[in-house]
């Protein structure tokens, strides 16, 4: 019995958690990162990381190890705002969204001086930039919640699904042109600036309160002319995003990198964006609405997945799956939908968040313990493995067989969430 349950074990995690071969290992360790662009903030933050490098963070401390902590800070201090006020209509303590504006900024500055760190520690690899991509993946997420919040834009949820949606699919789009492309690219008005707004944002809500958006100006609440921004600021990501992707790629012919159609990714995207605004719209209790946090944030981990697939089809340049487990999640809410409401809605959604939730980490787990083995190195120290426990990691990994190349990058950064801060 034992046996046939971990053998049922196995392949479910077999399904859950892609097999890398030893072909896509390869290209993965060999894969050189490109990026272009500018922002408008660089001069003055790139002296401002300089310094933290040569002041305040250790040689010790791990890039990926940076990254994480940075993430963890950003994803409770913005879950305490969730807590305070799930459905976007509450009164949020200053307190709280003073430490939601310093989480942010402390991410921003590890994310940033992660790089910095790797050169310095020359301990550049192709598992900093992946880990780096996937916790950016997670911050958007709990980001774009965290401004609503601040504003009070519960009073407006339909909008809120369509923004935090919005956000999390520019993501995605961001790396789908740099699948197409090659290259990353970056705007004058990018992560870091969009970033110190939302610091803003927080620190005038604690200071005035969140009433302060409710006031008009013309006859329109500033939370509506800040939310009108934001969407001003997305369409033109978009629009360029997509004028880079439509206008060839880098592959043969103008396909992609891995040799695919420019336009495959589009499926898995649409399949998110689809499922979040049909199953909210389709709700006939209000679960959906007082829980409006809890929603995007379940939605905005299945977009987190498909974008950290791309990001390894890209750095790969294999061809991306287009169907996941992760999509298990939203049809649990889709067919109760269907049944007519068998199950009660919210408790449907909890289920559906802690399957996602598992299915993410099992996922990312995998990925960067199967690259970290075909590397020889750890993931969040920076000592290398030795090679006798190196051999018998990789023999007893189901992702990887070879043991004769040390992936290890010296002197060329390969680990960005944001170009601009490298």
């Amino acid at each position: 019995m034992a046996g046939r349950f971990n053998s049922l074990l196995n392949a479910a995690s077999s399904v859950v958690c892609e097999k890398l071969n030893d072909a896509k290992l390869k290209r993965l360790a060999d894969h050189k990162y490109s990026a272009s662009g500018s922002t408008m903030l660089d001069f003055i933050m790139q002296k401002f990381w300089r310094w933290c490098i040569d002041n305040w963070i250790p040689e010790w401390w791990a890039p990926n190890a940076m990254t994480l902590v940075g993430l963890i800070v950003n994803v409770f201090t913005c879950s305490l705002m969730v807590y305070y006020s799930p459905d976007a209509k509450q009164d949020i303590p200053s307190y709280v969204l003073i430490l939601a504006a310093i989480g942010l900024f402390i991410y921003q500055t590890l994310d940033a001086c992660d790089g910095k760190q790797a050169r310095r520690t020359k301990t550049s690899s192709s598992l900093g930039e992946l880990f780096d991509h996937g916790c950016d993946a997670i911050s958007t997420i709990f980001v774009s919640l965290s401004v609503c919040l601040s504003v009070q834009l519960g009073q407006y949820p339909n909008w809120m699904v369509v923004l935090c949606g919005g956000a999390t699919s520019l993501f995605y789009i961001a790396h789908w042109q740099a699948y197409v492309s090659g290259t990353l690219k970056f705007g004058f008005f990018d992560v870091t600036e969009a970033q110190f707004t939302i610091i803003i944002i927080h620190l005038t809500s604690a200071i005035f309160g969140l009433s302060f958006w409710s006031n008009k100006i013309f006859g329109i609440e500033l939370k509506i002319m800040a939310m009108i921004g934001v969407i001003g600021n997305e369409c033109y990501l978009l629009f360029r995003d997509l004028k880079s992707i439509l206008s060839g790629g880098a592959g043969k012919n103008g396909s992609t990198i891995a040799g695919t159609s420019i336009l495959s990714p589009i499926i898995p995207l649409m399949l998110v964006y689809s499922f979040t605004l049909i199953i909210y719209s389709k709700s006939m209790s209000n679960a959906f609405v007082n829980y409006v946090a809890i929603y995007i944030i379940t939605f905005g981990f299945v977009c987190a997945k498909i974008t950290c697939k791309l990001v390894v089809a890209h750095m790969s340049k294999s061809e991306m799956s287009k169907m996941d487990t992760i999509f298990i999640g939203p049809l649990i809410l889709f067919f109760n939908q269907y049944f007519n409401f068998y199950f009660d809605e919210l408790t449907m959604l909890w289920i559906a968040f802690a399957y996602i939730l598992l299915d993410f980490i099992c996922f990312s787990y995998s990925t960067c313990r199967q690259l970290a083995n075909h590397l020889r190195i750890y993931i969040l120290t920076i000592r290398s493995v030795p090679n006798e426990m190196s051999s018998n990691n990789i023999s007893s990994s189901s992702a990887s067989t070879t043991t004769t190349t040390n992936g290890r990058h010296y002197g060329t950064r390969q680990r960005t969430g944001n170009h601009s801060r490298r």
